[in-house]
């Protein structure tokens, strides 16, 4: 356990969808996880990613930028999303969502 581990970052590692969700599951006994960088990953459905997501409950920044995040995984992350109340800042920049994909993070 990691209960005091607040900031984990592992941008450019091209970790992919399986690697940034086996990780984040592994974070989500880290209570106190307040940072969370995963960009430039070539993270793109983000389902694992998602699912580990709602149990980061501090979480207040998600660095998520330079992967190639879909409309799909947009999605899935929205709906996680709505489970870290506590976050404060979020960057998806340079991913590929489009339009379908900004109308699910919207809602």
């Amino acid at each position: 356990e990691c209960q005091a581990l607040a900031h984990f970052g592992i941008s450019w590692n091209e970790v992919g969808d399986e690697g940034a969700g086996r990780l984040a599951d592994s974070l989500t006994q880290c209570k106190a996880l307040t940072h969370l960088d995963f960009s430039e990953n070539q993270i793109e459905g983000a389902e694992l990613l998602a699912r580990s997501l709602g149990s980061c409950k501090a979480l207040a920044c998600l660095l998520l930028r330079g992967n190639v995040i879909c409309a799909l995984g947009a999605g899935r992350l929205a709906g996680a999303l709505g489970e870290c109340w506590m976050l404060a800042h979020l960057d998806l920049s340079h991913n590929e969502m489009g339009a379908e994909g900004a109308r699910a993070l919207a809602e």
